[in-house]
């Protein structure tokens, strides 16, 4: 029976397990914060729970010209009772995941573990150790901190803090406009707190589609969220009961709290990687091939720890990955080109395959349509005034091979653009499937239409 040790239970490391559990092997889990990792404790579960009361708060400010009465001036929200749902949903999911992986016979150690040559497995440097003949690091990543900006867990926050605050900001300061920046900027928004969006780029969001983030910057607009762009913070200091960021052109933004999304760093101090040849990138992050084998022989990695496209999503098909090719089972190296992703802002932004950038710098050739939500008819009944759907396909063959969807729960919206580019399916087979009448999924046929092209 082949032995096989898993460091870290996040999305990579328990989704190895179950796998390497299905097919026989005799498998240790060694998991220091608790199952799910920072998916399911401090990042995914937690963010999108906040989200979810946001939407709502959101859907009801903005419910008037739907002809609904709320009898108040605004939609307030108990910031302490939400953080408390936010953290018993969390705690939930984590034990419901580590229910699930001991009843498929998993092992679970708790402690943090680290390799040691000869194959071996050392857990809080000497309270366990036995041999594993594959090893998998699923470590994960944590909130890049600046010198200049550390936090203090009460006004300076990474975004695994923000859940202990009882009351809502002020005025929150957000520094970084990737996905986590843009989405807790989104909430917070949305919950009522005045946000200021630090961005050191041109616009939110600068590695998604460009159309998605124009209306995504329309609505924040318009929503009263300033955006600072082409802006980059100094440094952050608390100043009595608020905090002021320095900016580098010498300007300085006063709120009561600041948020720092500047990026991740993964977690591979204390793992004994020197020592048993496992090779990292320039960025630090564990280098890893298409079925997530690494330098070292019998050594595996999976998710944030390998800084590859660092969502669960592709964390758990990287750990399955690895154990399907560890143990001998069918396997297929991972095709980021079919990744679906999503920006969990209001309004989501889901994309998958090929985007628009890489049309324009001609690295593929495809052809393309955008069809504004403001036409249908379903979003017309539900009040959505932004948004669009995008369909990406080859100019011969007609086969989708990408998609931007920018809609409400655009996240449910993507799937079957996700299906068609790992099926390769042509839009006029998208174009034949029915569809319901009305339904924001009937802008997807319709752009599938659109691209028909006769011989």
């Amino acid at each position: 029976m082949t032995r096989v040790a898993i460091l870290g239970g996040g999305p990579g490391g328990y989704e190895a397990a179950l796998v390497a559990a299905q097919l026989g092997a005799e498998v240790t889990l060694v998991d220091r914060d608790g199952l799910g990792g920072s998916a399911v404790l401090t990042d995914c579960v937690p963010s999108k729970t906040l989200i979810a009361t946001a939407e709502v708060v959101s859907d009801a400010a903005e419910s008037a010209e739907l002809g609904v009465e709320l009898g108040h001036d605004s939609v307030g929200v108990d910031l302490r009772r939400v953080n408390k749902r936010v953290l018993e949903l969390a705690k939930a999911q984590s034990a419901d995941t580590a229910a699930t992986v001991e009843k498929a016979g998993v092992r679970i150690v708790r402690g943090s573990g680290r390799l040691a040559p000869g194959d071996r497995v050392v857990v809080d440097d000497g309270a366990h150790e036995f041999v594993a003949d594959v090893a998998l690091l699923a470590t994960g990543a944590r909130p890049r901190i600046l010198p200049e900006a550390e936090p203090d867990g009460e006004r300076i926050l990474t975004w695994e803090q923000v859940y202990d605050l009882d009351e809502l900001p002020s005025h929150l300061i957000v520094v970084g406009s990737g996905v986590t920046g843009a989405e807790f900027a989104s909430a917070y928004n949305a919950l009522g707190s005045e946000v200021t969006l630090v961005s050191s780029r041109d616009r939110v969001l600068p590695g998604e589609d460009a159309d998605a983030a124009y209306v995504l910057e329309e609505v924040f607009a318009r929503r009263g969220l300033n955006v600072l762009s082409r802006s980059r913070a100094a440094s952050v200091r608390r100043d009595g009961s608020g905090v002021v960021v320095t900016l580098t052109d010498g300007r300085a933004v006063r709120g009561s709290h600041c948020l720092m999304a500047v990026g991740s760093v993964p977690n591979v101090e204390g793992l004994g990687l020197s020592d048993c040849g496992v090779a990292l990138d320039d960025r630090g992050f564990v280098k890893v091939d298409r079925v997530s084998r690494t330098s070292a022989r019998g050594v595996y990695a999976a998710g944030d720890v390998t800084g590859v496209n660092m969502l669960a999503s592709v964390a758990a098909m990287q750990g399955r990955t690895a154990m399907w090719h560890a143990l001998g089972d069918a396997v297929s190296p991972l095709n980021l080109k079919t990744v679906a992703a999503n920006v969990f802002t209001d309004p989501e932004i889901a994309t998958v395959g090929w985007s628009q950038a890489a049309v324009d710098a001609g690295d593929i050739d495809a052809v393309a349509v955008k069809l504004p939500l403001a036409t249908n008819a379903r979003a017309k009944m539900l009040g959505i005034r932004d948004g669009f759907v995008k369909l990406f396909c080859r100019p011969g063959t007609g086969i989708i091979v990408g998609g931007v969807v920018v809609a409400p729960r655009a996240s449910e919206l993507i799937h079957p653009i996700s299906l068609a580019v790992e099926a390769a399916l042509t839009v006029d087979q998208m174009a034949r499937a029915f569809t319901v009448y009305p339904s924001l999924s009937g802008s997807v046929a319709e752009a599938a239409r659109q691209l028909h092209r006769r011989d």
